[in-house]
């Protein structure tokens, strides 16, 4: 399944959608959407802009914060330079992982981008908040802006319950410049081991499960 943003953003509100419902409310804190017992919701956080800044061009790309506590409904970024000097970034797809699912997620709206979410039918399902889950996101792609070279942007979502079986969680991404050049972020770092060339976005998980 698949779900598409709005093509324009208003004024800050919380926006249910109801093309598609394979997403779930993520913040623990957030307001709530009512939602059937076999069906799932999607929200969207809507806020100002997130702010290009310069970046350093050995940078790549990465999670902020780059830990969140195990069980938990966390909110974090996908930080995304441009390390190109005549072309920008107009396409960021980010895997999410279905080895460990997420059963909840959210997006944060960025003025001039739209993006997609695609989902996936668990193997096996999970059991969340009282409901067994058959599909999570297994990808979201955004298109429409432009990281300009020297720029960064965060793509954020809220996420949960993480995992409380892993250490660790990868989120390979791709990220596509307006020249057609295709970065694919998609090695793991092995342990102990160098960094490699291209290394996936990694979210560590620490502390103790906590149970919802």
């Amino acid at each position: 399944m698949i779900v598409s943003s709005a093509t324009s953003i208003g004024a800050p509100a919380l926006v249910k959608v109801l093309t598609w419902t394979s997403l779930r409310p993520a913040e623990a804190g957030a307001p709530r959407l009512p939602r059937s017992r076999h069906a799932l919701a999607v929200v969207l956080l809507a806020s100002g802009a997130l702010v290009a800044a310069a970046v350093p061009a050995s940078a790549h790309v990465s999670i902020k914060p780059e830990a969140a506590p195990k069980g938990s409904f966390s909110v974090f970024s996908f930080s995304v330079p441009n390390e190109q000097d005549r072309a920008g970034t107009v396409k960021v797809e980010v895997t999410f992982p279905t080895d460990h699912p997420i059963g909840f997620v959210s997006v944060l709206p960025i003025p001039g981008w739209t993006w997609t979410a695609e989902t996936t039918k668990l193997a096996t399902p999970i059991k969340s908040e009282g409901e067994e889950i058959t599909e999570a996101v297994s990808k979201i792609t955004w298109t429409g802006g432009e990281i300009e070279p020297g720029e960064f942007q965060l793509f954020t979502v809220s996420a949960g319950p993480l995992p409380t079986d892993a250490k660790q969680i990868e989120f390979k991404a791709v990220q596509t410049y307006s020249n057609g050049d295709v970065v694919r972020w998609i090695e793991s770092t092995p342990k102990g081991g160098p960094e490699p060339e291209f290394p996936a976005p990694v979210l560590k998980l620490v502390g103790k499960a906590k149970s919802h």
